[in-house]
């Protein structure tokens, strides 16, 4: 298990600046993006054992992570670039 937070900006490299315009320019991807990072980070708080959580709701955040990711995902691919 990776104790390496899943920043957007390392999982995708290439739409850095299409996300900072999506940030800007879209309320809804400005959610997706906050709740990510909100979770990203409590899971890189419990798996680096800053923040005890049961193995259930680690595995509940770490779904939610990856659905929100591939969201995020299918709205950078469906998006013009910047």
């Amino acid at each position: 298990m990776s104790h390496v937070p899943h920043e957007l900006a390392e999982e995708f490299p290439d739409k850095i600046e299409q996300m900072r315009a999506l940030r800007q320019s879209d309320a809804h991807m400005s959610r997706l993006f906050d709740e990510y990072h909100e979770i990203n980070r409590t899971i890189h708080r419990v798996e680096t054992d800053i923040e005890p959580m049961s193995d259930m709701e680690a595995i509940r955040l770490r779904k939610s992570r990856m659905a929100l990711k591939d969201e995020i995902a299918r709205v950078l691919n469906e998006a013009p670039a910047e």
